[in-house]
């Protein structure tokens, strides 16, 4: 029988929310560390069902890396589970205190969100990672992973709901949606019984999500990212940090997709940069300067660039590479192609590194460093839903902390106005 709608899920999730609310900030903990357990269990069963969804996917799909879960990326989750356990309850926070001259005494709390649901694609992390931050910070998720994940998101949220069911919980705390397009508008569109909307994948899935939601949406933007090396940099570190930024794991949104450089220094660059993308195979969409210059050095994997390959977000051993003339330059061309997601100069000029870092318009901007850190983990914030580009409650990695909102508690003794 073909389901038609996602209705009882929904209101399932929203009735859920007081089970989770009522959880102490100890049996959130254990719960989390249950679930880390379990999964680490299960490690031969979550790889068995992550092959079903790699044997249907072409290896050479940028999204191939990020659907595939092995024994090592199957602990890491683990790890990280305990890790948003031992983080801080973010609900409960007194923000103010004060009391009026009536006598009211007046009160702002931190209080979860309530039915948090988000959307993603080819990521079985993402169902981890936010099922862990939604229980610790008192809330419900609804989850709608990619059809190309199905079988690796059933077997995570099938483990992580016999840890809710031996709690003695409600296991519609954490519930995955069917993928059918059909019931993605319906998931938008219930302002009844959610709260938030966070999509996190590709600017196509995202733009239909502003489109469509009539639910409050808070965005993880496409990372198109630059590292800019200005003509003092040090070559060698700029050299190290392009060669990671763009090679270490190219298929994530923090990876590098554009490099800027002056022309005083794009010869002596390009020339260390070249034994790292050589030995990558990374293939680089050149300007007419840059193209010369590789060209000249023997590069073999080269294109001359064409407009769109600037401000284009690659996913893969790609990128495009420019040579610019000057600070000025590099800024106005930052500004015009970045998603504002993650931004890298590499100087040793203080007043340039300066000017970068307060001019640029991202949610997170980098000194002589790989923009490979922009992460809720490496930031020691823990597990992290997504890097948020907008600037609107929440900015950069919306890990833990970003997962409340405000309440006022007002306590009166008879008092009337």
């Amino acid at each position: 029988m073909t389901k038609e709608s996602i209705q009882e899920e929904l209101k399932a999730a929203h009735e859920a929310t007081s089970a989770v609310k009522r959880l102490t900030d100890n049996a959130k903990q254990e719960l989390l560390k249950d679930i880390a357990s379990a999964l680490e269990q299960r490690v031969d069963d979550i790889i068995r069902e992550n092959k079903k969804d790699l044997e249907r996917m072409d290896n050479e799909d940028p999204r191939y890396d990020r659907l595939l879960l092995d024994k090592d990326r199957i602990l890491a989750l683990s790890t990280s589970l305990i890790d948003v356990a031992g983080l801080p309850d973010p609900t409960g926070t007194l923000i103010s205190r004060k009391e009026l001259e009536n006598g009211l005494l007046v009160e702002k709390k931190t209080v979860p969100l309530g039915v948090v649901g988000v959307i993603y694609e080819s990521r079985p992390n993402v169902t981890v990672d936010v099922a862990a931050l939604c229980i610790r910070s008192g809330n419900v998720c609804v989850l709608r992973g990619g059809s190309d994940a199905w079988y690796t998101n059933s077997i995570l949220v099938e483990i992580i709901q016999e840890v809710l069911q031996h709690h003695q919980l409600d296991v519609h705390i954490v519930q995955l949606l069917p993928t059918d397009r059909t019931f993605v508008s319906e998931l938008l569109s219930a302002t009844q019984y959610v709260d938030i909307i966070i999509p996190r994948g590709s600017q196509a899935l995202i733009d239909l999500v502003r489109e469509q939601a009539k639910v409050p949406v808070i965005e993880t933007g496409a990372g198109v990212c630059h590292t800019y090396v200005e003509q003092t940099g040090d070559l060698d570190k700029a050299a190290k940090i392009i060669a990671n930024a763009k090679i270490q794991r190219p298929s994530v949104c923090n990876a590098l997709d554009t490099v800027l450089v002056d022309r005083e220094v794009a010869k002596d660059l390009l020339a260390k940069v070249v034994p790292y993308f050589q030995e990558s195979s990374v293939k680089i969409y050149a300007d007419e300067a840059a193209f010369s210059i590789l060209k000249a050095l023997g590069y073999p994997l080269l294109e001359l660039a064409k407009e769109e390959d600037f401000g284009r977000e690659f996913l893969s051993l790609q990128c495009s590479v420019k040579v610019v003339d000057g600070f000025e330059e590099a800024l106005t061309h930052i500004a015009q192609h970045s998603s504002k997601h993650s931004e890298c100069i590499v100087s040793t000029n203080a007043d340039r590194i300066d000017t970068y870092m307060d001019m640029v318009d991202a949610a997170a901007v980098y000194t002589n460093a790989s923009t490979r850190f922009t992460d809720g983990g490496a930031f020691g914030l823990g597990a992290e839903i997504g890097i948020s580009t907008q600037k609107l409650h929440a900015r950069g990695p919306f890990a833990l902390e970003k997962l409340v909102t405000e309440k006022w508690y007002i306590t009166g003794d008879g008092q009337t106005r």
